[in-house]
């Protein structure tokens, strides 16, 4: 079958909305089974930031089991926008771009894509940093000089000499890899999947036998001195956790494209998702607890804490391994996805390479050392605060699939100007206008959670919606949007699924 000719005639479609990557793909291909989407999920979440993010928990105040609570609580909560919108993908096999323009318009949808596009760039940039951090940790070892470089930045930025001549030369192999392709990046990725559940087991091994068992550990009670304190930080907490996996709650669909069956990605991600993100958390919540009973301070950081060890060898095999492991998961999850959505937007002047280079320059900017130098900075600002953009863009999309269209879709109209999916120039206004209402009640909290403006300065009801930010926007947006698109009646086409992939 030829997915392409399937969906539209050459008289129907036009540059930009139809090509390999965005064409359905056909029956015959989709080969994800339940165990697929399991793995998929298990090492997703077996990465760094997972361990820092339960690690922040406890230096934001939590103990062991409110930590792993919340962590298991947000990863469920984000599991049914996930499963929900990985429908459309299972069913009629298009990517997340092309599933937003039913929504959106055909050329609306370019506004979610290069919003997510955005935050992959953020993220980029945390991993590359963590990645350059981990060699440099190395590297000063056989190098002490390195680490006494004269200061050449601003003390503003926060960011020494050493560090940042190293995370700059593992930002060039990043781009380097872009230059060679995807393809580059396999062996890496099967390095991953063998090398980072070994590491957690060990240092899970390390911090029970040096920190004298679990007791002292265990033990250790929270920080807040009232139940007040502890809700106060647990409600932004929860966004944070929930905003973790925003990003792929809304591009699932690239995953369950592939997949055999509907019961396959939901079955496969439902048992993965929770599980294995709440046991790597434990992994990362007994090692911080156990650095506290170790070295007298808790060491949120891996990377830190790894740069600890006594033997240079030990230290230099476990940091060349998180860089390599980091590479891996950099290229597949936050160049592939962004460098499409850029190249997108002008298909005769920016070719992957191309997008990729604006995704590694955009990550450089957006300054990832001092988004995770502190637990408030990681979540606070950056999870959170993403979550705010996410959340709408999720609701309208969840809202036009389920209660508007009742999960009927035109896939030709997909890949059509003048189709139902045309709305206005390409671009639905109601989707718009909802996507907007349900971001701004969040941006007063986020303008004063990032000093933009001074505490006090936002009404304090005002400043408390940003602590729920994902769930405001999710549900105002798709609310609204539910609400302006009645006046709209949504004709349900009369292809069944079958018959619009060509089959």
């Amino acid at each position: 079958m030829k997915p392409i000719q399937n969906v539209a005639t050459d008289s129907q479609s036009a540059a930009g909305l139809l090509s390999d990557d965005l064409a359905p793909v056909p029956t015959a291909a989709r080969t994800w089974t339940t165990a697929n989407y399991a793995a998929l999920w298990i090492s997703m979440s077996l990465c760094i930031p997972t361990y820092m993010l339960a690690s922040s928990l406890i230096e934001g105040g939590m103990n062991w089991w409110q930590a792993l609570l919340t962590i298991l609580l947000g990863n469920t909560v984000v599991l049914v926008p996930m499963l929900l919108n990985g429908h459309a993908g299972a069913k009629y096999g298009i990517p997340f771009p092309v599933f937003a323009r039913a929504s959106f318009g055909v050329r609306g949808a370019n506004v979610p894509a290069l919003l997510r596009a955005i935050i992959a760039c953020g993220w980029f940039g945390i991993q590359t940093w963590i990645g350059g951090y981990a060699l440099y940790q190395m590297l000063v070892l056989w190098v002490p000089s390195l680490g006494t470089l004269p200061a050449v930045f601003p003390t503003s930025w926060g960011l020494a000499t050493g560090p940042a001549l190293v995370f700059f030369l593992f930002w060039l192999v990043n781009m380097y890899v872009v230059y060679l392709g995807v393809e580059s990046i396999r062996k890496l990725l099967v390095f991953k999947a063998f090398f980072l559940p070994v590491a957690a087991v060990a240092l899970l091994a390390w911090a029970i036998s040096a920190g004298h068992g679990l007791g002292p550990i265990l033990a250790q009670p929270a920080k807040f001195t009232s139940s007040a304190a502890f809700w106060a930080y647990f409600f932004p907490a929860l966004t944070g956790m929930v905003g973790f996996w925003a990003t792929l709650s809304l591009n699932i669909p690239d995953f369950t494209r592939y997949a055999v069956s509907q019961r396959a990605q939901v079955l496969g991600q439902a048992l993965a998702l929770p599980s294995s993100m709440t046991l790597f958390s434990f992994v990362g919540v007994v090692v911080t607890s156990a650095t506290f009973v170790i070295y007298g301070q808790t060491i949120w950081d891996p990377v830190v804490l790894a740069g600890k060890f006594d033997s240079k060898l030990l230290v230099s095999v476990a940091m060349l391994a998180v860089a390599l492991s980091t590479l891996a998961t950099n290229i597949a999850a936050n160049i592939v996805s962004p460098a499409n959505d850029f190249a997108n937007l002008a298909p005769a002047k920016i070719d992957f390479k191309t997008g990729g280079y604006i995704t590694g320059v955009i990550g450089l900017l957006i300054f990832p050392w001092k988004l995770i130098a502190d637990p408030s900075g990681y979540i606070f600002t950056w999870l959170v605060g993403y979550s705010a953009l996410l959340g709408p863009i999720g609701g309208i999309m969840i809202a036009d699939y389920y209660l508007l269209r009742h999960q009927q879709l035109d896939v030709p109209d997909l890949y059509r100007y003048e189709g139902r999916y045309g709305y206005r120039n390409g671009v639905n206004p109601q989707a718009m206008l909802a996507l907007v209402v349900g971001i701004l009640p969040n941006i007063p909290g986020f303008l004063q959670a990032v000093g933009a403006v001074p505490a006090g300065a936002v009404w304090p009801w005002l400043a408390a919606v940003y602590n729920y930010a994902w769930f405001v926007g999710f549900l105002l947006s798709g609310g609204l949007y539910v609400v302006l698109m009645r006046q709209r009646p949504v004709v349900a086409p009369t292809l069944t699924p079958v018959e619009a992939m060509g089959g």
